[in-house]
């Protein structure tokens, strides 16, 4: 495997380099947390696709295929559509508002304190969603070095880790455009073609399969749902995606490039339960569902090319693991420190939340032990505890701030409660969690008094902004930074 060392240590080297050029961009809160608000249509759809495509949507991803066939492309599938859905309805409400995270936005709107629980509900959701993909890590390093899983948590963390803390969002939309265009090829272009044409094509899988993997409902109606429900609406409202939407430059960058994100997000889908299909043929008998992807990329293909396709793995572990920490830190920085009077705008401090929540995220993953389950965690705890009222906070002026608190309380209870007494993988506690944060979030509000109108004319102006207004910190920014935006 020396020519598959060759490139994934080529792409390793890449990825700490990028870092370096962060540091050097990353000057301010602007620079260290949204690159400055400057990305234009390719940068900003190229990283929002990365961010999103992750471990779940690839190792997972193959590992629904491998199980499920056609129909393992749900998952996927479903988080393409939230993306879709949120540049078409919400970017250019959530550009005009020039805020730095979810919880900055219910304060606006509520006029109070909300922050303060979203953003512990937020802190739980992005930790958990990287632990997630760091512990996709460690199927891809048992495939290259034949280490113990820990080992392999404890490397592609810590390379994350590394460029995320030196540059921030700059280093992170820098790698993460490498990485898209890494993923894209390895993916798409080479591990799609070559697995379906040693499966036998879709005529030899068929006779090889039984005829439910071809059917695009044979994971469950039920499931479907659930998907849409955890992943959808999840993807509307995640911190890690919000801080993507914040990078744009104007709304109009955001929804454009929003759009293709979410097409390509279809395709990758698709890919990832047609890889899955063919490696149940393949490979019928492995132990675990979870190795189908590292199994087929070091079976099937030549040496150097597998090196391309494994480095295509940890480009979407990677994306997705620094999205995820850097929106972790931010909410850290930005909603809970300033509640208990400490400064987030210094650059130095988030880089050390970034570097000690990286840790923290590399120690949970090295105790996890399934993917897909990890998000589902992440994902349950978000919708159920803020989806209600971040969407009532933008369309529903009658919702006040004690229907907000209350509302995220009880849907973040329900949710922890249910999967306690049902189980993480049960579809219960996002039902459950859904239910109850709407029915309290309405009926608080309904008894409590209307958000005076001083506070709803301030959020009214902000979500009427002009597309073109740039504020005073983003004036500051470097021809240098300009130029890699375009």
């Amino acid at each position: 495997m020396g020519g598959d060392y060759a490139v994934i240590a080529l792409y390793i080297a890449g990825m700490i380099g990028v870092g370096w050029i962060g540091l050097r961009l990353a000057k301010t809160k602007s620079d260290y947390l949204v690159a400055g608000r400057r990305l234009g249509w390719f940068m900003y759809s190229g990283t929002m696709s990365a961010v999103v495509l992750g471990g779940a949507s690839t190792v997972g991803g193959v590992k629904l295929g491998y199980t499920y066939g056609i129909s393992g492309a749900w998952l996927v599938i479903t988080i393409g559509v939230g993306i879709l859905v949120l540049h078409a309805v919400f970017a250019r409400r959530l550009v005009k508002l020039r805020v730095y995270t979810v919880g900055e936005m219910l304060d606006l709107r509520y006029g109070g304190r909300a922050s303060a629980v979203s953003g512990v509900v937020m802190w739980g959701y992005t930790l958990m969603l990287t632990v997630t993909s760091t512990l996709a890590f460690a199927s891809i390093f048992k495939v290259l070095f034949s280490i113990p899983s820990w080992a392999g948590i404890a490397i592609g963390g810590s390379i994350v880790v590394l460029y995320s803390v030196l540059g921030g969002m700059w280093s992170i939309t820098l790698t993460d455009i490498a990485q898209f265009v890494i993923k894209t090829i390895g993916i798409l272009f080479v591990l799609l073609p070559i697995a379906l044409v040693s499966a036998g094509g879709f005529s030899g899988m068929a006779e090889k399969l039984d005829a439910s993997y071809f059917e695009f409902t044979s994971i469950g109606g039920e499931t479907i749902l659930t998907y849409f429900l955890i992943y959808t609406f999840g993807l509307l409202i995640g911190q890690d995606i919000w801080q993507r939407v914040f990078t744009a430059r104007t709304p109009r960058v955001a929804t454009g490039g929003g759009v293709i994100s979410g097409v390509y997000c279809l395709v990758y889908g698709i890919a990832g339960a047609l890889i899955g299909t063919a490696a149940k043929v393949l490979y019928p008998d492995l132990g675990s569902a979870q190795d189908a992807f590292a199994t087929i990329a070091e079976r099937l293909l030549p040496t150097g090319v597998r090196g391309l396709v494994l480095a295509a793995a940890l480009s979407a572990l990677m994306s997705t693991s620094s999205g995820a920490l850097i929106a972790c830190a931010t909410t850290t920085t930005s909603d809970l420190f300033r509640k208990i009077g400490l400064k987030s705008g210094e650059v130095l401090r988030n880089r050390v939340t970034t570097l000690v929540l990286g840790i923290v995220a590399i120690g949970i993953a090295m105790l996890v032990d399934d993917v897909v389950n990890a998000l589902t965690i992440a994902y349950d705890i978000l919708v159920g505890g803020l989806l209600v009222t971040i969407i009532g906070a933008l369309f529903w002026k009658r919702g006040t701030r004690e229907g907000a608190y209350a509302s995220m309380v009880a849907g973040t209870v329900s949710v922890i409660a249910f999967m306690i007494i049902d189980g993480v993988a049960a579809n219960s506690p996002i039902y459950w969690g859904l239910g109850v944060s709407l029915v309290v979030y309405i009926g608080v509000s309904l008894a409590t008094p209307r958000t005076p109108d001083s506070i709803l004319s301030v959020w009214t102006e902000r979500l009427h902004g002009s597309e073109d207004h740039t504020a005073a910190e983003d004036l500051s920014a470097s021809e240098t930074r300009q130029e890699l935006t375009q």
